[in-house]
């Protein structure tokens, strides 16, 4: 099986483990993370901070000896910091997010970006931004984009479904679901004493549950994910309901369906076997810590993984933590910046002006 293959579905299969959180009353860590997503739907409002660190990156092959564009790029990353506060509320349907990023090395910066977003508007601040020739007078003003007039200059229409809050919370809990229903407790699944969790200060957990995966278990774990959770994962995706809201027609679904069941078992099984020469998982774990009112107050992610290509002498190595805290969890929200208006605000068109020199 062609490597580039077997590693963007495992790409994929990490990427959704990482979404899935753990909830409810002392149980078994298998129960406890289905449970989660149920509890973790019914957050109508919250304060959350999430924070992703790349605490190592190193990339070698061949075409990239000597070229100091490539070194640089890791030096950049290497250690680089993305942290997002934000404040959401479904009803009426308000968001804040301040993004931050924060690069080190030769090529440091560091800006952040607040945002604002409602059920049919989004406003971004205009960062300062070393090396970039942003206009002085729009710098701290909010681009206000309507999402119903950005949908029809792209050819569509803004689909009201696409935001449906209850919609896409019983999507996710359906797909959770049929996902963690596949995976054995004593392979998956562990609780950590809150006492070792590593939890940041003022996170009140009762439990910790962790999903991890290791080099023993990868092989079965991506086999279970392709062979028996994406077949049941896309039979929910074909619901009508679920079709409108994503945007998919039936035709979509039944052709990743078909291509699905077209796949050579053969090839899987022997690409599967391969990982073991070219893949190492040192560390690849999911914490949830559930509070005392049964939601997912914290979820944390340990991953430490490295790819070693024998055919082509091209080797990865990634070390990443990654972690999301909710507090005022169904709560009266505060807003801090509020809805810009008047002239804090510029339209799409007078930022386009300003960047071409013109004046509005």
């Amino acid at each position: 099986m062609n490597k580039k293959y077997t590693a963007l579905v495992l790409s994929l299969f990490l990427t959704l483990t990482v979404v899935l959180s753990a909830c409810s009353s002392k149980q078994e860590p298998k129960e406890a993370m289905q449970s989660a997503t149920e509890n973790a739907m019914k957050m109508t409002s919250y304060q959350m901070k999430s924070k992703v660190v790349i605490e190592d990156l190193k990339i070698s092959a061949p075409n990239l000896v000597g070229d100091s564009s490539a070194e640089a790029a890791m030096s950049m990353l290497k250690n680089a910091e993305l942290t997002v506060d934000g404040i959401y509320q479904s009803e009426p349907m308000q968001t804040e997010l301040t993004l931050g990023l924060n690069l080190k090395g030769d090529m440091a910066m560091t800006f952040t970006v607040p945002m604002v977003m409602t059920k049919e508007k989004l406003y971004i601040k205009v960062p300062r931004i070393p090396m970039l020739p942003i206009p002085e007078n729009i710098i701290g003003k909010y681009i206000e984009i309507d999402l119903k007039e950005l949908a029809e200059q792209g050819g569509t229409v803004l689909n009201p479904d696409s935001m449906d809050t209850d919609k896409t919370q019983k999507l996710t809990n359906e797909v959770s679901t049929a996902l963690f229903a596949e995976y054995e407790q004593a392979k998956y699944f562990k609780d950590i004493a809150v006492k070792d969790a590593n939890l940041p200060e003022g996170v009140d957990a009762k439990q910790v549950a962790q999903f991890y995966i290791t080099n023993d278990n990868v092989k079965e774990a991506i086999t279970i994910f392709v062979n028996k959770a994406l077949p049941n994962i896309l039979d929910i995706m074909d619901k009508e309901e679920y079709r409108s809201m994503l945007g998919l027609t039936a035709d979509d679904i039944q052709t990743a369906k078909d291509e699905l069941k077209a796949g050579n078992q053969d090839e899987l099984s022997k690409g599967l076997e391969e990982l073991k020469d070219y893949l190492k998982i040192n560390t690849f774990t999911v914490n949830t810590g559930i509070n005392k009112k049964d939601f997912p107050a914290y979820q944390g992610l340990d991953m430490n993984i490295e790819f070693n290509d024998p055919e082509t002498n091209q080797n990865v190595a990634l070390a990443l933590k990654a972690s999301n805290q909710y507090s005022n969890i169904n709560e009266k929200q505060t807003f801090i910046i509020g809805i810009p208006s008047g002239a804090d605000v510029i339209t799409m068109d007078e930022l386009q002006q300003e960047l071409n020199g013109e004046t509005y």
